[in-house]
This record gives structure tokens, C-alpha cells and sequence, in this order.
């Protein structure tokens, strides 16, 4: 894909709208609605990495209750045009075909490659990838079970909704919140994972979420790992201008 002049790619990731509750997420909310709409003037498209809510199921004919402001955004700016791609995270881990449907937003659960300008992507939230988050693999195994899957279905939402919705505050193996510091360039996860698949092809860019944290770190001469970072703490966000990509604080 060639960028067209003056348009850009914009990438965000982390939101974990609903966390701690609606009511103490809500400005964090607006805030990324109205970073949303100054966005749209330029972008040529706009990749969202994962974890947007806190949690997320779908039943076959509910979903979770809240969070109009921000898909209705979403809606409008996939009906203008602006493609948006949704990558799946370790908290809407049981995310289906809502976005796909109702927002034209195509989902996906594991990383994709991208080319733009020449430039080529490896994109993805980043949970369960490289040789840590090892807690977090475990229960992950747990949740895509096709059982537990179907019996979780079978509970009432309200009980359902409430329970996994506790649990991905309170449990840190269920949230993949194993450390939030830096650990260094040569121990951050993410970047061995990147190394190691560089190893076999090229890439110009790894692209990810999942650490919270926004990092820039140069893997060769010709590739680099970045983290988005959150809209939590860091309110940072990713744009690739068709030659080169920046980390920038909202």
C-alpha cells in the first residue's frame, strides 16, 4: 500500500476502557474520542493493538453493556472511508465478529504483516510472544478452550460479565500485568521475540502493545521494536508518515 500525500497511519493501543470501573474510565474515554477525531483529518488508516476494553465477550446475541461514545466514533470514521484494523489483546480475548459486522472493522488474533510505502510491518498486540509472560500463556490456554468458552456462554450475563470483569482487575496472570518497568533492551521481551524473527525475514518495523510502556528500541541498522504504550498512564501513539515512524504523547 502506498500512502497518498499528507496522510498517515496512526496506531494505538491499551485503552482498557472500563478499568478500574465506567464511571473512573470515562475521561480517559473522551479523551480518546476527541484524539480520534483530529486523527481522521489525515489518516489514511488506523490500527488499534488491542485491549480497548478491560473486557469484552460476546454472546451470540449480547455484548457488553457501555462504551457508545467510542464505537460510535469508530463506526463513523470506518463509514467516511479510513480503514481501521483491530488487533485482539489479552483482555477481549473473546472478541467475534462484532466489528467486524457492525463497525467494518476486520479483527485479528495474532500478528499481521503489513507493507506500506516499502516499508515492511510485523503488527500484533504482543501478549504471549517471546520467552516471558509465561504466566499469562498458561491461563491463555485456559481461556480459548473450546469448553470453557461454551460453559462461560451459559452464565448470565450480569453474573458472567461481573465476575470476568473482577478478575481482570484483580488477577495479574489473567491480565498479562507481569511488570510494567523497563527491563532493559536486552532483557524487554518483545524486542528478543522481534530479534529472533529477524532471524528469518526482514522487517523495517515491529509494531506492538501489550507492555504499556512506549518504547523505541533499534534491533539493526534497518529494523526497529516499538511499543505503543497505553492510554493509561502515557497516552502515547504511533504515526508512520510513509517514511518514517514516531512516538508521540497526546
Amino acid at each position: 500500500m502506498q500512502i497518498p500525500q499528507g496522510k498517515k497511519i496512526y496506531f494505538s493501543s491499551d485503552n482498557h476502557l472500563g478499568a478500574p470501573s465506567s464511571e473512573e474510565s470515562l475521561h480517559r474515554e473522551k479523551k480518546f474520542i476527541k484524539w480520534l477525531d483530529e486523527v481522521k483529518e489525515d489518516a489514511a488508516a488506523i490500527f488499534l493493538l488491542g485491549d480497548l476494553f478491560d473486557f469484552w465477550f460476546e454472546y451470540k446475541q449480547v455484548v457488553p453493556k457501555g462504551f457508545v461514545r467510542v464505537l460510535g466514533k469508530l463506526a463513523e470514521i470506518s463509514d467516511s472511508g479510513i480503514p481501521i484494523y483491530y488487533f485482539v489483546g489479552n483482555h477481549d480475548l473473546w472478541m467475534k465478529n462484532y466489528f467486524k459486522t457492525e463497525l467494518n472493522i476486520p479483527t485479528y488474533r495474532d500478528n499481521k504483516e503489513f507493507i506500506f510505502n516499502d516499508k515492511v510491518f510485523l503488527i500484533g498486540h504482543g501478549d504471549g510472544k517471546g520467552p516471558n509472560d509465561k504466566g499469562y500463556k498458561r491461563m491463555k490456554k485456559v481461556f480459548t478452550f473450546p469448553l470453557f468458552n461454551w460453559m462461560f456462554k451459559w452464565l448470565h450475563p450480569d453474573i458472567g460479565v461481573r465476575l470476568a470483569k473482577h478478575l481482570s482487575v484483580k488477577n495479574k496472570l489473567i491480565s498479562g500485568d507481569e511488570d510494567k518497568e523497563f527491563l532493559g533492551k536486552e532483557k524487554e521481551w518483545l524486542s528478543i521475540y522481534a530479534k529472533r524473527k529477524l532471524e528469518t525475514k526482514h522487517y523495517d518495523y515491529f509494531v506492538f502493545g501489550h507492555r504499556h510502556l512506549p518504547m523505541e528500541i533499534k534491533l539493526n541498522e534497518k529494523s526497529t521494536y516499538l511499543n505503543i504504550g497505553d492510554w493509561i498512564h502515557h497516552y502515547t501513539y504511533g504515526v508512520f508518515d510513509g517514511e518514517s515512524f514516531e512516538l508521540k504523547k497526546y
